[in-house]
């Protein structure tokens, strides 16, 4: 005697589950440009690695004592290797009721989130789901007031161990706010979008009439920094998730994956020599010294769309992770607004809670100045930074470039923690610009002269005189003058250092006596 019949039975129901929402669902989502969850998953999983949780959940139709059909919960979790890693996700199904809340069978992204802090392996949400429907009170009976949205375990999620949101598809309510409670999110053009409620809502809200593209696609969510990353397609989408997760340990107990490195690490580029100009208006492209100090290929920049005036991501060095971050010239002059504060907040969060040393490329002529940013709370956002910098320990090391000022310039030293700094013949610095500051401290001086526009010019060659970098260095106010070209073993050595102090700053798991 042997069970093969129930065998069979399982698997005549796994292809009942596997058909999703039916072929004429499946092929408007294909017509739609987009892919089905399933398609999804096997981009994302290793060959031969996924494995499904709670596959055959659905909603059965019985004839008599055999299963006549089943329709699946339209939400897919499990597990899968990722750069041969494991890692938890979940995906909603837009075949089955657009994925709303009301089509779920049980609480299956709350079981795989669990299983994800319990198990130490990151998360990823791969979000197509319209969120709650009034479709429920009428299946429960009732209304009720909404619950914390098991807002409690995502948070813990977050504590310990890498969490990335992928928007595939329109998102509403619940899973845009799961868009956003993550470290890394993207979206797709063209096909995703993201917002509070959807058009209808906000037409019986408002009076306005408005697409569901204009209310929340690229153009608004990624401009705005709600999500950080935009795809090309969904193969860029899972390729780019693939990528993050490839910099960061699988949870806070252990390191950052070390990789092999082919590019040398006393390489030298010429063209660092000369990147910076002269004049101390001109622009240049940072991304150009990233590309000449960091290993060949391994910078991953995140948020090049949001906070412009600084560039910020991860990459490698000898093969170690590490974040990055860059003022841009080209935006603002790379002064500190307020968007590039949240976005540098968040790089250092991160760095800080998966044991990454940072690494910034400093030419910082301030804090964002002029009304729009003093009406917008420019001082409070500013002190959130200085916060942030300086309350975190983990290794730290700045090549100053170019200039350093004020309150902001001061971010790239921090009194805690290790910390390293480097600085080239271009940098020069101060609590203000001379050309600013020189019509305050000599106001009085100034207006007694004959000739008060040539006598501001006098003060202001006279103090630039004594602006080089070299006198800083005299008096061990700058510790390291070099040689650009120097930059790149010098961070690979900074790199091997920070690597033997890594351990000292593991965790303990957080939040694994939860239970609802």
């Amino acid at each position: 005697m042997s069970w093969s019949d129930e065998v069979d039975e399982i698997r005549r129901q796994r292809r009942m589950a596997h058909a999703m929402g039916g072929e004429d669902s499946v092929a408007f989502h294909h017509g739609r440009g987009k892919l089905t969850i399933r398609e999804r998953i096997d981009l994302l999983a290793d060959d031969c690695s996924f494995q499904e949780i709670g596959e055959l959940a659905g909603t059965p139709t019985w004839d008599g004592a055999r299963l006549e059909s089943l329709k699946p919960s339209n939400t897919i979790v499990g597990t899968c290797r990722v750069n041969d890693r494991k890692v938890a996700f979940s995906g909603g199904d837009f075949t089955i009721r657009g994925g709303a809340a009301d089509a779920a069978v049980g609480n299956k992204s709350h079981f795989i989130e669990q299983y994800a802090l319990d198990a130490r392996i990151p998360y990823v949400r791969l979000l197509d789901a319209t969120g709650g429907s009034v479709r429920t009170f009428e299946q429960i009976g009732r209304t009720y007031l909404p619950m914390g949205v098991g807002a409690r375990l995502g948070i813990e999620l977050m504590q310990n161990v890498p969490v990335v949101s992928a928007v595939m598809g329109s998102v509403a309510g619940l899973p845009a706010v799961q868009a956003c409670l993550c470290h890394f999110n993207l979206m797709v053009r063209h096909t995703s979008q993201v917002f509070v409620a959807g058009p209808k809502v906000v037409e019986q809200a408002t009076g306005q009439a408005i697409s569901k593209e204009d209310l929340g696609d690229e153009r608004i969510q990624v401009k705005n920094g709600v999500i950080m990353n935009l795809a090309e397609d969904e193969a860029d989408a899972i390729g780019q998730i693939r990528r993050f997760l490839s910099y960061l340990p699988s949870s806070v107990q252990e390191l950052p994956p070390r990789v092999s490195c082919d590019d040398d690490p006393q390489r030298r580029e010429e063209s660092l020599l000369s990147i910076i100009p002269r004049d101390r208006r001109s622009i240049y492209d940072p991304r150009k010294v990233l590309n000449a100090v960091l290993d060949q290929d391994s910078f991953f920049e995140i948020g090049p769309y949001y906070g412009r005036a600084r560039v910020t991501g991860l990459a490698r060095l000898g093969g170690m992770p590490c974040g990055v971050m860059a003022n841009n010239p080209k935006f603002n002059g790379g002064s500190m607004d307020i968007a590039a504060g949240e976005k540098t907040i968040r790089l250092v969060e991160l760095c800080e809670t998966f044991h990454l040393p940072l690494i910034y490329f400093a030419d910082e002529p301030g804090f964002s100045v002029g009304q729009a940013q003093e009406r917008a709370g420019i001082v409070r956002a500013g002190a959130r930074v200085v916060t942030t910098i300086h309350g975190s320990s983990m290794p730290y090391a700045c090549i100053v470039m170019r200039q350093l000022y004020g309150v902001a310039g001061g971010l790239h030293h921090r009194e805690q923690g290790f910390y390293r700094r480097y600085a080239w013949p271009s940098t020069h610095g101060g609590s203000m610009h001379i050309e600013g500051g020189t019509a305050i401290a000599y106001k009085r001086e100034i207006e007694a002269a004959e000739d008060p526009e040539a006598k501001r010019q006098e003060i202001e060659d006279r103090l630039q005189a004594i602006s080089s970098p070299f006198r800083n260095a005299h008096a061990f106010g700058i510790e390291n003058m070099i040689d650009p070209r120097e930059t790149r073993p010098l961070l690979v050595d900074f790199m091997e250092d920070a690597w033997r102090l890594l351990p000292e700053s593991l965790k303990p798991i957080e939040g694994l006596s939860y239970r609802p």
